[in-house]
């Protein structure tokens, strides 16, 4: 109960309000909407496909993150569904679905795929507080990198913001962070 006043305190008061409804679609080239958050805990990081070094090492973590919390009693004695992670591109006129598709295979079998037009992208990077930067006058075919932040932003079933968790954080850390928020939400103290 104590954490859902704190949280409820924070929402109005010097943060601003992380997350919101989007409509994208997903690696299968189906839509997919922030409605699906709902009714579990979801891991969302935002990446592209094209990353030489740190979006593989991200999602290398994130599919130890997933193994370690939905394995974990803590999440099976609670009635929630396993964790859902989420990628979502920062890069779209790269990461077509078959393109995510192909990537993301090669992290985890559960990670879903996020693309959409430029300004859904911008949008929806809006709403989580993600920067992201992609250089101006860039030829089709040519390579480049997208800038952009490194976290990983845990919602909770209700869709909510909980927490951000960061580079620092080894997967096994990550993962005790997202328990413990679990745990919050199995005895009912959210």
């Amino acid at each position: 109960m104590e954490r859902k006043r704190v949280a409820e305190a924070a929402k109005g008061v010097g943060r601003p309000k992380v997350g919101g409804e989007f409509e994208l679609v997903d690696q299968r080239g189906e839509g997919w909407g922030d409605g699906r958050m709902k009714g579990r805990y979801s891991l969302v990081y935002f990446g592209f496909s094209h990353c030489p070094d740190i979006c593989p090492e991200e999602l290398d973590k994130m599919a130890r993150m997933i193994d370690l919390v939905n394995a974990s009693p803590v999440l099976t004695s609670t009635s929630l569904p396993p964790l859902l992670p989420i990628f979502i591109t920062c890069d779209p006129a790269r990461d077509t679905p078959a393109v995510l598709a192909e990537y993301l295979s090669e992290f985890h079998k559960d990670i879903v795929g996020l693309t959409g037009t430029w300004e859904q992208i911008k949008d929806v990077c809006k709403k989580y507080r993600v920067y992201f930067s992609t250089p101006a006058g860039v030829k089709q075919g040519e390579d480049y990198l997208v800038d952009h932040s490194i976290y990983f932003y845990l919602m909770d079933p209700e869709g909510d913001f909980v927490e951000a968790i960061g580079r620092q954080h080894s997967p096994e850390q990550a993962a005790e962070i997202i328990l413990a928020h679990v745990g919050d939400w199995g005895n009912g103290r959210r």
